[in-house]
């Protein structure tokens, strides 16, 4: 089992959840890439099972950082494959995680799977948010073992 991480981070909380995410699913026995979403494209998660975009929000456009990878999605038909979309916002701002529902809206446009609901951390990872963060992982690998292959 394969899973790419694509990560927007500006103050590091972004890339300490996914650093998180990965290391819940790598324990779960599933092989991980994880890189800037700068670096990757839309068609890398063809090859996988398991698809993350790790995002903040910065106001309520789609960090620049980002803004490709989801313009790549739109033409992807990514059935067949498990998403989850995770970032870190911040309450004091309006939109509150809007990127992180973005990705979660679009993954769902390319037939995708929804492992979880869309996962919102305040600013920066506590344990509740470490809980949910592992809690998705397992439901990411649940869901891939139960489709055919």
């Amino acid at each position: 089992m394969k899973a790419l991480i694509a990560y927007a981070s500006m103050t590091g909380n972004t890339e300490e959840a996914c650093d998180v995410m990965a290391e819940a699913l790598e324990d779960l026995g599933v092989e991980v890439d994880m890189d800037s979403s700068l670096n990757l494209f839309g068609e890398d998660f063809l090859d996988v099972d398991i698809c993350v975009v790790g995002t903040y929000t910065y106001g309520s456009e789609l960090p620049d950082d980002v803004v490709d990878l989801y313009e790549d999605l739109e033409d992807l038909d990514l059935t067949g494959k498990v998403f989850i979309s995770l970032g870190s916002g911040d309450h004091d701002y309006p939109d509150y995680c809007q990127s992180v529902d973005d990705f979660y809206d679009q993954f769902l446009q390319t037939g995708a799977q929804a492992a979880y609901p869309a996962i919102k951390i305040e600013i920066d990872c506590n344990a509740e948010d470490i809980e949910t963060i592992e809690a998705g992982a397992q439901a990411a690998v649940n869901l891939v073992k139960q489709k055919p292959h």
